[in-house]
């Protein structure tokens, strides 16, 4: 491994599974898993322990005690959302269902990716989310897209550039530098497009515009 690698945390209820990802992660020059957990309350433990760059977790794990606060991921998402906010998660699931992406994105997870999709899918995601942009599957895109709502109210063209920005992993003062903005401006669209999407966070407008067909991930 490289001084470089971002480490991981892979947070996944079979053994299997785990040491599948593993090897398939570490067969990547700049990934190194560091850390290993079949229940969502260790995986949060251990990344306010450790501090990994990226956390891949799965979305239900089986036998994970109810009445802890941590019983599957997407609680998991919401306690390391609180405990290490500067550690992104990226869900790896068998669970596509439009209910599931859209609750793990809301509770903060940076990125949703299908067990049986690419490889490339996972590494771009976790390689995104490290870089503080959002990873989705294209199958996982399809779906939030396919269930639009009435949009509403829209995005102006310059409130889409942002949103693009964001989703690669800009931060607000690169998108100011690459948009030719003050990074107050920039802070100005955010509020405005967090209004329209009826959003808090940066990861949900992303997958909110997805959703409403405002943005095409690619």
């Amino acid at each position: 491994m490289t001084a470089s690698s971002l480490r991981l945390l892979i947070a996944d209820d079979h053994a299997v599974v785990r040491a599948g990802l593993r090897a398939l992660l570490e067969g990547e020059a700049d990934l190194e898993v560091i850390a290993e957990s079949a229940d969502p309350q260790e995986a949060v433990r251990l990344t306010v322990a450790l501090s990994p760059d990226v956390v891949l977790m799965d979305l239900r794990f089986e036998g994970a005690a109810r009445g802890s606060g941590v019983a599957d991921g997407v609680e998991a998402v919401r306690a390391l959302a609180a405990e290490a906010p500067g550690v992104p998660v990226v869900m790896l699931t068998s669970f596509s269902g439009r209910v599931d992406v859209v609750r793990a994105l809301e509770a903060g997870a940076r990125g949703y990716v299908l067990k049986a999709g690419l490889p490339e899918d996972l590494f771009r995601a976790v390689r995104s989310a490290a870089v503080g942009g959002v990873g989705l599957a294209s199958e996982v895109v399809g779906g939030l897209v396919g269930q639009r709502d009435d949009p509403g109210a829209h995005l102006t063209s310059r409130e889409r550039e942002v949103v693009r920005l964001m989703a690669d992993g800009h931060s607000n003062r690169s998108i100011a530098g690459s948009l030719y903005l003050s990074e107050a401006t920039v802070k100005t669209h955010l509020v405005r497009i967090y209004r329209k999407l009826g959003v808090d966070n940066r990861a949900a407008a992303v997958s909110e515009a997805v959703r409403r067909g405002l943005l095409e991930l690619t």
